[in-house]
């Protein structure tokens, strides 16, 4: 790793996100548990919010182009995209937050304790020769 890499390193591993993630030794145990039925209900609407985004686009295209109407694609399609988006965000307020945090916890964790492990491996490499 460069002096630019390790710097900026030094700089994340000195932040409270991710000492608090290091010294709690965060892991996934969150997702073993039996999910509240909010977390069910946004996963859910998370879901839901896929079926809704492209496939339904593409169906109002191909109902367009089948009837000859291309306003039904022209405003359908951003309407009914975007109202994707709002189901997906309704799904991750209920859902997200807790295990979003979790799971970012845990990644944060992971990926330091291996860019660590690289840069001690590195040095003591250096250190040998």
């Amino acid at each position: 790793m460069n002096r630019i890499t390790q710097k900026i390193l030094g700089k994340v591993a000195a932040t409270k996100f991710v000492q608090r993630a290091m010294a709690d030794q965060a892991d996934l145990s969150a997702f073993r548990k039996r999910p509240t039925p909010r977390a069910i209900v946004g996963l859910s609407a998370i879901g839901i919010s896929y079926i809704i985004g492209w496939p339904a686009v593409a169906l109002l295209g191909a109902v367009s182009i089948h009837l000859n109407k291309p306003m039904i694609a022209l405003i359908g399609g951003p309407v009914t995209y975007g109202l994707s988006h709002l189901v997906f965000i309704l799904g991750m307020y209920l859902a997200g937050a807790e295990y979003a945090r979790v799971f970012l916890r845990w990644a944060v964790r992971a990926t330091m304790e291996k860019l660590m492990g690289d840069l001690n491996k590195r040095s003591k490499g250096k250190a040998e020769s």
